[in-house]
């Protein structure tokens, strides 16, 4: 289902090293926690036939944000934490409507810490939605990572479509 995938190293297709403070209150790592792990990204992407608006609010139901985040998970207000029933969590980094959200995830309880970035963008009639998992301790297992967000937003745009026919029966 997803159509564009790429490695960033370190973020972004840049080639020089940005640093990313991502420590909160409520969400905190230690500045050598993972000092032995390069950083290393996923890029995931795909076209959903739908408006940027429907794409929008199917990103921040509970339909949407279980698609990509995981079973129980609830975006919050920026600095709230959320919490999946498969154990990952992170803090809301960053919350621009109709454009992005921005999320700490760690896979499990003390598991690294790195962001994950959503942004929509209009593509003619369709949104192009944008996954970007940036961080340190993912790169031990790119293909898993990978995965992990290939099926996530396969299960989101496959939501999408999902529910806009509830809305016009």
């Amino acid at each position: 289902m997803v159509d564009y995938l790429h490695w960033v190293l370190p973020t972004r297709g840049t080639t020089e090293r940005t640093e990313v403070s991502m420590s909160s209150e409520v969400d905190s790592t230690p500045e050598d926690a993972d000092a032995g792990e390069p950083e290393a990204g996923v890029h995931v992407g795909v076209t959903v036939p739908a408006s940027t608006d429907q794409v929008w609010q199917h990103l921040i139901s509970p339909d949407g944000t279980e698609a990509l985040l995981g079973e129980g998970a609830r975006l919050g207000n920026k600095g709230e934490p959320w919490r999946a029933a498969d154990g990952s969590y992170g803090v809301m980094r960053s919350f621009h409507p109709v454009e992005q959200v921005r999320v700490t995830w760690h896979p499990y309880e003390d598991g690294p810490l790195s962001m994950v970035d959503i942004q929509l963008r209009p593509e003619g009639d369709a949104t192009r939605v944008e996954l970007f998992h940036e961080g340190r301790g993912i790169a031990g297992d790119p293909r898993g990572d990978w995965q992990h967000w290939d099926e996530a937003l396969g299960r989101f745009s496959s939501g999408v479509g999902a529910s806009q026919l509830t809305q016009t029966t």
